[in-house]
């Protein structure tokens, strides 16, 4: 079956953004932390990714050099994903649009990030960096859920206990996704890579 050419997806990528840049997409995403958070964010990444796809050989030979069996892209991706969802940064971004500006450069930023460092991390800084992120996306879910007040000013309750428990399903899902597709891999294959691949 054929895929999209990294040249299309990118074209894709930056109509998307340009898109949910729009006043009126992001108040539609935005009215709820549930559908900013699990919607909007989500997208964001998937356009870097898309972005950092169609890179062409000598861009991505570059950024080879400085990342190193993908271990610092991976570092810049937690930290983005970490400072996303502190309340705080939700309710500055819809008052200062700085704010707002930043967090589509930083979540685009982490998509072409994550697509530059997955494959060159291999198996075993796979699984460290999703032994980091994914508990600290549930224990942020957990505190959501726990909380008797509002984290974010502009947010209700509900929504805040909604998407707690979203997070906490979906750090779950990826966790047991990943080690799936790890154990098949095994499956097929008499040796694994588990070590990070050497840059060239």
């Amino acid at each position: 079956m054929n895929t999209p050419s990294p040249r299309l997806g990118a074209v894709a990528a930056s109509v998307g953004v340009l898109l949910l840049a729009l006043p009126v997409a992001r108040r539609t995403l935005e009215q709820a932390m549930s559908v900013q958070m699990l919607l909007q964010f989500p997208l964001l990444v998937l356009a870097g990714w898309l972005l950092a796809r169609a890179l062409p050989a000598r861009c991505r030979h570059q950024a080879d050099r400085w990342n190193n069996h993908g271990i610092p892209g991976l570092l810049a991706v937690a930290l983005v994903l970490a400072i996303s969802m502190v309340p705080r940064v939700l309710d500055l971004a819809l008052v200062d649009s700085r704010v707002e500006f930043a967090k589509f450069v930083l979540l685009v930023g982490c998509g072409s990030a994550l697509q530059l460092s997955w494959h060159r991390a291999g198996h075993l800084v796979q699984g460290f960096f999703l032994g980091n992120v994914l508990p600290m996306t549930a224990a942020v879910g957990q505190l959501y859920q726990d909380s008797p007040v509002r984290l974010c000013n502009a947010y209700l309750l509900g929504d805040q206990t909604r998407l707690g428990l979203s997070l906490v399903v979906l750090a779950v899902l990826f966790g047991v996704a990943w080690i799936g597709a790890l154990f098949r891999r095994m499956s097929m294959s008499n040796s694994s890579q588990l070590l990070p691949k050497e840059s060239s």
